[in-house]
C-alpha cells in the first residue's frame, strides 16, 4: 500500500496522484509538484489515503514542497502575465494574417515556457507567429491546436438546459458520444437538439447511458408480449425512465393501450423494439449530417 493524495492543476481537469512525502494533507491545500511539463502548482483534491500498487498507473512522485506565500502570489502574477500575453499574441496573429482563434494563454509555473491554445479549420504555419512571440516574450513559446470540445472547456458557457457546460463544470475528461446513445435514450434525432455548443453530440449522452443500459434491461422492449392484470398484450411505447408501459391488449386491439408499470407485467416473449418509420427518418438525416464524435 502506498500513501498519495490528489492534486488538480484546473477546475475541471484530471486529477493526479502524488506522494505526500510524509506530509500531512488537506482538500484545498496549495502545493508545488514536479510533472511532465515542468514544475507546477496545483490544489489538493484528496487529502492522505491508502491505494494499492495496482491501483496506481505509474510510479508517484513525491510532493516539492507545500506552496509558500510567495509561490502563491507568482501564480497569481503569472495570471495577469498570461492576460496581457493573450491580448499581443492576438495582435500578431492579425499582424501575419494567420486563419486561428485564440483560445487560451498558459504560462508555466516557473515561468520557463508560454502555451498558447488555438483553433482552426485546417492547419497552420505558425513558424514565423512564434519566432515573433519568442523575441517578445524571450522565453520559450509552444502554440497547440485544439479541437471544438477542448474551446468550449476552456471558454466555459451556459448549455441548451441552462447550467453551465459539464465540461467546464466538473467532466475530467471527453469520452466517445455516439448517435446510439441518443437512440436508446429516446431523444429526437435532430442534431439541433442532441448537439452541445460546440456542434458535437452533448456530452450528458455518454454518462447518463450507464442508468439508461441498466433501466433497458429491466425495461420490456417495445414489441414484447407480456401479461399484466387485464390480461395479455403487447408493448407499444414505454418509458425508461418512468417506467411506464402502454399495452395493446390482445383481447380488444382496437381500444386506447392500456398504461401499467414495467414492474406489475411479465415478459412472455421478448420483442426486437424496432423503431418507427419516422424514427428512422430521423436516424438518415442525422447520419447524412455526419453527427458524429470529433477525434
Amino acid at each position: 500500500m502506498a500513501t498519495v493524495i490528489g492534486v488538480r492543476f484546473k477546475n475541471s481537469g484530471k486529477t493526479y496522484s502524488f506522494d505526500p512525502d510524509g506530509q500531512i494533507l488537506n482538500v484545498g491545500d496549495k502545493v508545488i509538484v514536479e510533472t511532465a511539463q515542468g514544475i507546477e502548482m496545483g490544489e489538493v483534491v484528496f487529502g492522505n489515503r491508502e491505494m494499492s500498487e495496482e491501483q496506481l498507473n505509474s510510479p508517484l512522485k513525491p510532493i516539492v514542497r507545500i506552496a509558500s506565500m510567495e509561490d502563491i502570489q507568482k501564480a497569481n502574477d503569472n495570471i495577469k502575465k498570461q492576460e496581457e500575453a493573450m491580448k499581443i499574441c492576438q495582435r500578431k496573429i492579425v499582424e501575419h494574417n494567420l486563419d486561428m482563434k485564440l483560445t487560451e494563454v498558459e504560462y508555466s509555473f516557473d515561468g520557463s515556457k508560454i502555451l498558447f491554445y488555438f483553433t482552426a479549420d485546417g492547419r497552420v504555419d505558425f513558424r514565423e507567429l512564434v519566432k515573433d512571440l519568442a523575441s517578445t516574450f524571450h522565453t520559450r513559446i509552444e502554440l497547440r491546436q485544439i479541437g471544438v470540445r477542448n474551446e468550449a472547456k476552456m471558454l466555459g458557457g451556459l448549455g441548451i438546459c441552462g447550467q453551465p457546460f459539464c465540461c467546464k463544470q466538473f467532466l475530467p475528461d471527453f469520452e466517445p458520444v455516439s448517435i446510439k446513445m441518443a437512440k436508446e435514450q429516446g431523444l429526437s434525432l435532430n442534431p439541433t437538439k442532441i448537439s452541445g455548443c460546440c456542434g458535437r453530440l452533448m456530452c450528458c449522452l455518454k454518462y447518463e447511458q450507464d442508468t439508461y443500459e441498466e433501466l433497458m434491461k429491466l425495461t420490456p422492449k417495445i414489441g414484447s408480449y407480456v401479461k399484466t392484470e387485464q390480461g395479455n398484450g403487447t408493448v407499444v411505447e414505454s418509458n425508461l425512465i418512468t417506467g411506464k408501459l402502454k399495452v395493446r391488449m390482445q383481447k380488444n386491439p382496437d381500444a386506447i393501450p392500456t398504461t401499467c408499470h414495467r414492474d406489475d407485467v411479465k415478459v412472455l416473449q421478448e420483442g426486437r423494439g424496432k423503431v418507427s418509420s419516422a424514427n428512422r427518418m430521423n436516424e438518415q438525416e442525422a447520419e447524412l449530417s455526419k453527427l458524429s464524435e470529433e477525434e
